[in-house]
């Protein structure tokens, strides 16, 4: 096939090729992950705990955006490739172009929302009386940015489908140095507070944006014209087919931190910590975990145009052969986390700020038993996409769900009535072990029905 010939997708060594997309994917996922990591290191060191949990109160609205910025930008970036491998390049042109109108669509329209019915919203999320104040400035400022968060992030994932992962690594970084550097001049030197950081934070998204827009005019197998963003229902479905796995792993992370801030701010309220306490500690946990959340689902988005590629051009030792060593990356990474969150957990969670002795208690609990089993983590986020990459997008679902929603949110919810605040902690341990052993028992078949592929078609 001429295709396979001039695309080096199918014809590079495929571990170079993996370093090559996975490494920006994984700046792309640690970019976003550090906006709000950032924010909360500087906020908790200048406001104190009540600022550091409303940050955390605001973090699941960040969320969505992501989650709608991966289900068209994955959903666009994954059939470009697999047109682009069957040849199709009508197709992918199409596909490319209603991406992006989605993305500016959808963008647009949660900005508006959240701006609008901002107080019921860090309600819903978890915000004490106390914390409200500072959530409602946060957030309110912070809602400016989302559409400009959904675009750039999106389309990230389209600039690498199309062969250029250091320009969305480039993408991504413009806006978060930009917000690293004016943080801590809106928040101390301006003394701004919570919202110099909101403000911070939406200087560098609209840079990311920008940048990223550039690139529509430099894409390397297509050209984009004004028919391409005419949206089409048919393409419209697929997009959203193949882009629902990594969408709905992002949702179910969102509605479990929901659901998390308000379990421990009720059963915190019953016990010697109060609720301020463990709100605060969850989110400073949560920012940590997922930074090794962006580099395993960074592994996951850098394989997926290999994948998709090679599995369109029915080179199927290389599919399964980019799937294996994705996981084993993903899992070492995982281990020495895992080691770091056990051994380590008072320098990680003093990063955010002071507290007191009490507070400390309480997180470094937190810290060891809820991501006791991190090492397991790779390899549901890795399988799951490497399904959506193959064009099966049901079986990429539903392994996207069993952590998150299948698993962890009925023990966050149940565990607490019999061990209290405590009880949360341990949900995570759990919901791990049981999702790793539904997604090995489902990707190891599908590794053995490809690998005959593989034999039946080096015979013909």
């Amino acid at each position: 096939m001429e295709v396979q010939k001039t695309n080096p997708l199918g014809t590079e060594k495929v571990s170079r090729l993996l370093l090559k997309f996975a490494l920006p994917s994984i700046v792309a996922m640690l970019v976003s992950a550090l906006y709000n990591i950032v924010d909360q290191i500087f906020v908790g060191n200048k406001v104190g705990m009540l600022g550091t949990a409303a940050t955390n109160v605001a973090f699941p609205l960040s969320t969505i955006c992501i989650a709608t910025a991966l289900l068209f930008g994955i959903g666009g970036a994954t059939n470009f490739n697999l047109s682009l491998g069957a040849g199709k390049r009508d197709s992918a042109q199409k596909f490319i172009g209603n991406a992006i109108t989605l993305l500016v669509f959808f963008g647009t329209l949660l900005g508006i929302c959240v701006f609008i019915f901002v107080d019921p919203l860090i309600r819903l999320c978890g915000a004490t009386n106390d914390v409200f104040p500072f959530a409602h400035t946060y957030t309110q400022i912070c809602a400016i940015g989302f559409p400009f968060l959904v675009f750039s992030t999106g389309f990230s994932a389209i600039i690498r489908a199309d062969g250029s992962p250091k320009y969305s690594m480039i993408c991504m970084l413009t806006g978060a140095i930009l917000n690293t550097i004016l943080d801590p001049i809106f928040i101390f030197a301006c003394d701004m507070g919570i919202a110099g950081a909101a403000w911070a934070t939406i200087i560098g998204q609209i840079a990311s944006a920008l940048v990223a827009a550039f690139y529509i005019f430099k894409m390397k197998h297509i050209r984009l014209t004004r028919q391409s963003f005419v949206p089409s229902l048919r393409m419209d479905l697929r997009l959203a087919a193949l882009g629902t796995s990594n969408c709905l792993t992002h949702l179910a992370m969102m509605v479990v931190q929901m659901v998390t801030n308000n379990v421990l701010t009720f059963y915190g309220a019953q016990s010697q910590y109060g609720g301020e306490i463990p709100l605060a500690t969850a989110g400073n946990i949560a920012k940590v975990s997922m930074i090794i959340m962006a580099v395993i689902i960074g592994i996951s988005q850098g394989l997926q145009p290999i994948i998709s590629f090679n599995y369109g051009a029915k080179q199927y030792h290389r599919v399964r052969q980019t799937y294996l060593i994705a996981i084993l990356a993903g899992t070492a990474i995982s281990i020495l986390a895992t080691l770091a969150f056990l051994i380590f957990p008072r320098q990680i969670v003093a990063m955010f700020g002071s507290g007191s002795e009490t507070y400390f208690q309480f997180a470094q609990q937190y810290c060891r038993i809820y991501l006791f089993c991190t090492f397991l983590n790779a390899l549901q986020p890795i399988t799951s996409n490497f399904f959506t990459s193959i064009g099966k997008a049901g079986i990429g679902i539903f392994l996207s769900l069993t952590r998150q929603t299948l698993f962890l949110l009925p023990l966050i919810f149940f565990l607490p009535m019999a061990f209290g605040v405590e009880g949360v902690m341990f949900a995570g341990p759990i919901a791990d072990f049981l999702a790793a052993g539904v997604t090995a028992a489902v990707v190891i078949p599908a590794l053995h029905k490809i690998k005959k592929k593989e034999l039946l078609s080096a015979s013909l």
